[in-house]
């Protein structure tokens, strides 16, 4: 999969699955906006790029704010001439039980997990449909978008949002050679998942091949749905779970 000179925002990409997106866009001649809430993270994460063949320039701030969506989008234009990719990897949870669940924390998910990818994908694609060459859009989803998980009624609920909102866009960003897709991961190692010394024997035990996933495993996934071999696939939802989800095994002891 080639990404010479194709120009890509990736948001929530300071670390986990974000940052291998970023490492592996620009491995392969890709250039990236990179965006985190984290000033740090994202100092850190494009420090740890130099070198590569692509180029990345890292934009802190809320991805929910209309003006830092609108600042990632000129970034891309300003700096490397126009906009190819967008992959909407930010997304925050809020565990919670639901009879109990605040209104603070529904609005929370809600504001980042949705109102942050709509309106960077309507941004991002007004940009590409002024270009007249295309582009890709990919919304981060979830297995608990497909299979319901215990505290996570809000979370679950905005990630199955995003596919539909992926399967919607297919009616108004097709006529532009948009296509616009979701990718939904299941248990992965990343730096929050592993601060829960459980988590990889429970997953380990419960998915169907034996593992949970890698950050790479959900890049790879990502570059083929963003790359030109995949233009002819908008509206669809690719589960990257080990199998999981067909089997569905719960993670909770009784």
């Amino acid at each position: 999969m080639d990404f010479k000179d194709k120009v890509a925002i990736v948001t929530g990409a300071g670390q986990g699955i974000g940052l291998e997106i970023c490492k592996q866009l620009v491995a392969r001649g890709g250039h990236v906006i990179l965006n985190d809430l984290d000033a740090a993270l994202t100092k850190e994460a494009v420090a740890g790029m130099d070198g590569e063949i692509g180029k990345c320039i890292g934009l802190s701030g809320d991805s929910s704010d209309m003006s830092v969506i609108q600042q990632m989008v000129d970034t891309a234009v300003v700096e490397f001439g126009k906009l190819d990719v967008v992959v909407a990897n930010a997304g925050i949870t809020l565990f919670g039980e639901f009879l109990s669940y605040p209104p603070e924390s529904f609005f929370e998910v809600m504001k980042v997990n949705l109102g942050g990818s709509f309106f960077l994908a309507q941004a991002a694609a007004k940009q590409m449909k002024k270009q007249g060459l295309g582009g890709s859009i990919l919304f981060m989803s979830s297995v608990t978008g497909h299979q319901a998980h215990e505290n996570l009624a809000a979370y679950g609920m905005s990630k199955a949002a995003l596919e539909m909102l992926a399967k919607n866009l297919v009616i108004e960003l097709s006529p532009y050679k948009i296509n616009v897709n979701t990718v939904a991961p299941g248990a992965t190692l990343t730096e929050r998942t592993l601060k829960d010394k459980d988590y990889f024997g429970t997953w380990e035990n419960i998915t169907p091949m034996g593992r949970p996933a890698s950050v790479n495993d959900i890049a790879q996934a990502v570059l083929f749905m963003i790359s030109d071999n995949a233009k002819h696939i908008t509206g669809q939802s690719l589960v990257i779970d080990g199998g999981w989800t067909s089997v569905s095994p719960s993670p909770y002891k009784n």
